[in-house]
C-alpha cells in the first residue's frame, strides 16, 4: 500500500470525517445540539462527496476501501453510544449496533487470517442499515432542537428501521460469509494422498 494514497482528495475527506467525531461529542456533552447536528451533517456530506470524488477523479484506492467504512462506523457508533449515555437513544439500539459491528469486524479478521478472504462489499441491506442509522441520529438531534411531533415520529421510525436492518444485514452477512467460504474451499486444490 503506497503512502501517497493518503494524500488523495477522497481519503483526505475520509480522514477529515474522523477528525469531526470528537468535536461532535464535545458539542453533545455540553448540550449544544444545534452545533452537533451541523457538524454531523457536514460529516455526512463529506461521506457522499469522498465516494463521488473517488469515482470522478479515478482515485479509488485500497486504503480508501478500508478507511471509508472505518470512518462511518467510528462516526455512527460514537453517536449512538454518546446519545445513549445522554438518554436520547434507548440502549437496546446501541447494544445491537455495536454487537453487529464488532461481530462483523471479528469475523472479517478471522476470515482474512485463515483464508485470505477480504473485499466484502457493502450489501443492499448494509447500505439500508447505514442510511437508517444516519437518519435516526439526524432526527434524534433535530428533536432536541425542535421537539415537534412530526420529528418525533421520524425519529421513532428510523430507530425501528435501524433495529430491523441491523438484524437483517447481520444475517445476510452470515450467509455471504458461508458462500465465500464454500467458494474458497472448492477453489482449493485437492489434497494429495501421501505415498506409501
Amino acid at each position: 500500500m503506497k503512502l501517497s494514497q493518503i494524500f488523495t482528495a477522497p481519503n483526505q475527506l475520509t480522514l477529515l470525517r474522523m477528525v469531526f467525531v470528537p468535536f461532535i461529542v464535545i458539542h453533545l456533552v455540553e448540550g449544544r445540539y444545534l452545533w452537533a447536528l451541523v457538524v454531523f451533517v457536514i460529516a455526512g456530506f463529506s461521506d457522499g462527496l469522498d465516494g463521488l470524488l473517488a469515482r470522478t477523479l479515478h482515485q479509488q484506492t485500497l486504503l480508501g476501501q478500508y478507511l471509508d467504512p472505518i470512518a462511518d462506523k467510528l462516526l455512527l457508533s460514537t453517536m449512538f453510544l454518546v446519545l445513549s449515555i445522554l438518554h436520547k437513544i434507548p440502549w437496546k439500539f446501541t447494544v445491537l449496533v455495536f454487537s453487529r459491528d464488532i461481530s462483523i469486524l471479528a469475523a472479517s479478521a478471522v476470515l482474512f487470517a485463515i483464508a485470505g478472504l477480504r473485499n466484502f462489499r457493502p450489501s443492499l441491506f448494509g447500505k439500508a442499515n447505514t442510511f437508517s442509522q444516519i437518519s435516526a441520529v439526524f432526527f434524534v438531534l433535530l428533536y432536541e432542537i425542535r421537539p415537534l411531533r412530526g420529528i418525533w415520529i421520524a425519529r421513532t421510525v428510523f430507530l425501528r428501521a435501524t433495529f430491523i436492518f441491523t438484524i437483517v444485514s447481520a444475517l445476510h452477512y452470515v450467509i455471504l460469509v458461508q458462500q465465500r467460504l464454500r467458494e474458497h474451499t472448492h477453489a482449493l486444490p485437492p489434497a494429495r494422498n501421501p505415498s506409501v
